[in-house]
């Protein structure tokens, strides 16, 4: 397959904005906040948090946490993580078979348990099984699959190796998110390591990791040539920025408006299950207005009046957090 139909697979739109895609997030990147920011929207396609393939998975009732149409019409791929390789590709033909368009490989999650087990991060120290299970996923499959992965374990020694492994196994495109595992979240992402990733491959590059806001996009495109976003956390903080860097490139004003936002977080609240205790659903609230309240300088120094909340009901909640994301939100 020639670099041109790779390049097909994450296309610019008319206006020449590259592909943006919703990162998973495990934890935080749930149903119910899928649903609440594709309501706003801008973004081409989501990734749903990793689905882990232990070595005793019963692969159909694991596979019915995939729902494709979720966020319809909006793609919503499907992400795995395991080192049993075959157990791998039938946890794949079973996403396919359920309406995934496209398999993601983690290879990058940094989680103690889940890199005890032999999955994530933990396989960019051994390129040659990465590689391997990677090329039996693409071969089980007759959809798209596609890598997301860290820059190295302790450190990049091994950086070029896993690249071309990943290349090597036939996967569409990769995803770099450049820290290694045990930088966690620590430090600021090494964007560079995106730029030599793009010198190394013939595929394409996704690259994720510190942006935050719509200069921070065009500076990582600008910077290391990458083939298109993925951006979580910034997500978060601003569940507008998708929009915001579509509107760059088609050379419109974009305007969001406050009540967007509340209803963003009223759809959040619609969301979540009817049979979780309402501390649960307080926390998760809680949760997601920890990351908006990061926005800037006005919604910082509120922010702990939010999450010191003590109360019961989840409209009080908002009616606290409200006049607070108003200010902050006009002034920003």
């Amino acid at each position: 397959m020639g670099i041109k139909t790779f390049m097909n697979f994450l296309p610019k739109d008319t206006n020449g904005c590259p592909f943006l895609l919703l990162a998973p997030m495990e934890g935080v990147g749930d149903a119910p906040f899928r649903k609440a920011i594709a309501s706003i929207g801008g973004f081409d396609e989501a990734i749903k948090d990793f689905l882990r393939v232990p070595k005793n998975a019963h692969i159909k009732s694991l596979a019915k946490v995939y729902i494709a149409n979720e966020i319809a019409p909006i793609p919503l791929a499907a992400q795995i993580m395991g080192s049993d390789v075959e157990l791998m590709a039938q946890m794949a033909i079973e996403l396919e078979n359920r309406g995934a368009l496209h398999i993601d490989l983690n290879f990058g999650c940094p989680s103690k348990i889940v890199n005890g087990r032999g999955s994530g991060a933990s396989l960019l120290k051994n390129p040659a099984i990465l590689e391997k299970i990677a090329k039996r996923v693409v071969e089980a499959v007759s959809i798209p699959v596609s890598i997301k992965m860290r820059s190295g374990y302790h450190d990049i020694s091994l950086f070029k190796e896993n690249l071309l492994a990943a290349e090597g196994s036939g996967v569409k495109y990769i995803t770099l998110h450049p820290r290694t595992k045990v930088q966690e979240y620590d430090s600021s992402a090494n964007w560079a390591l995106i730029a030599e990733a793009k010198s190394i491959l013939k595929i394409p590059v996704v690259g994720n990791g510190d942006i935050f806001s719509l200069n921070d996009a065009l500076r990582m495109l600008k910077d290391t040539g990458c083939d298109g976003l993925m951006i979580g956390r910034g997500a978060l903080i601003n569940p507008f920025i998708f929009n915001q860097i579509k509107s760059h490139f088609s050379k419109k004003e974009y305007k969001s408006f406050f009540c967007d936002l509340v209803k963003y977080l009223e759809k959040y609240i619609c969301e979540l299950a009817d049979d979780i205790q309402m501390r649960t659903k307080i926390n998760k609230l809680k949760q997601i207005m920890s990351f908006l309240f990061q926005g800037n300088e006005i919604l910082l120094k509120n922010r702990m009046a939010v999450l010191s909340y003590k109360g019961t009901e989840l409209q009080e909640l908002m009616d606290l957090a409200i006049p607070f994301l108003k200010e902050g939100f006009e002034k920003c």
